[in-house]
């Protein structure tokens, strides 16, 4: 797998991966380049079994403010098809992030626009802090934020799309956490704080129970209970005979930490 990229950092301490967005000249904002990075991590991410928790940031003034104005005027020229072929990779790389096993933590900073904000609604927590802005900026750009938009649906529903899609608007961190798209808001002095808390919380849980209900969510999201009755028995009743699952049972009884648990 590669362990090189162009514009992205990767710090490994043990199960534990920072992933840091690395074009601080152009507030680390998304081109061709970074995406093929991203989603090349991702692939390996997928791979890697002992991967316990990401962190997402950004180098410098801002976690990242969307699309690199450069790379959008290249777009300008391109045939529809030439379009759909870009769109397509920038939603793989989506689809691959939201879709990594490990618990994905965002740190965000400064800003996250347009793709930035995208990336923070497939992160499974986000910790912003106080003065961060956010915003799904597109239609401000006579453009649509249309691959992100099943992720943000998910975190931040219909009704808060309407307002912020269609209007473009920019919002602060507390009205990111009132919809849901941020789970914790702190001063900047204690954001990294918050984030290792999130990490500790997170080398707590097994490895494999988090990848199983991070892929259960969406197969009962929006569902009836009755019409997942055999989705979630059949969850569980796995996960109990599961090695995992009997070591928990067993590290309850006996009192003591299970074996997965690490300390960061």
């Amino acid at each position: 797998m590669p362990t090189n990229y162009q514009y992205l950092t990767i710090e490994r301490n043990g199960g534990v991966e920072r992933v840091t967005l690395n074009r601080p000249d152009v507030r680390n904002a998304f081109n061709e380049h970074v995406i093929a990075d991203l989603t090349a991590w991702a692939k390996s991410a997928h791979a890697d079994s002992s991967l316990r928790v990401v962190i997402f940031s950004g180098a410098g003034k801002v976690f990242s403010a969307g699309a690199d104005a450069a790379w959008m005027a290249k777009m300008a020229g391109y045939s529809h098809d030439d379009n759909v072929k870009d769109a397509r990779a920038a939603a793989e790389m989506f689809l691959a992030i939201n879709t990594v096993p490990a618990i994905i933590i965002g740190r965000i900073h400064g800003a996250a626009l347009g793709g930035g904000s995208g990336l923070a609604a497939v992160c499974d927590i986000v910790v912003a802090e106080t003065d961060a802005i956010f915003g799904f900026t597109e239609t401000k750009l006579g453009i649509l934020p249309a691959m992100i938009s099943p992720y943000v649906l998910q975190k931040i529903g219909a009704s808060a799309a309407r307002d912020l899609f269609l209007t473009g608007r920019r919002f602060d961190a507390m009205k990111a956490r009132e919809i849901g798209l941020v789970h914790e808001v702190v001063p900047a002095a204690e954001l990294d704080a918050a984030v290792d808390r999130y990490v500790t919380e997170a080398l707590s849980a097994a490895p494999t129970a988090v990848a199983r209900a991070k892929g259960l969510i969406p197969q009962v999201l929006g569902r009836s209970p009755a019409d997942v009755v055999g989705i979630t028995a059949d969850a569980i009743a796995s996960q109990r005979v599961a090695p995992e699952g009997q070591e928990g049972l067993k590290a309850f009884l006996e009192k003591r930490p299970p074996r997965w648990t690490i300390k960061p």
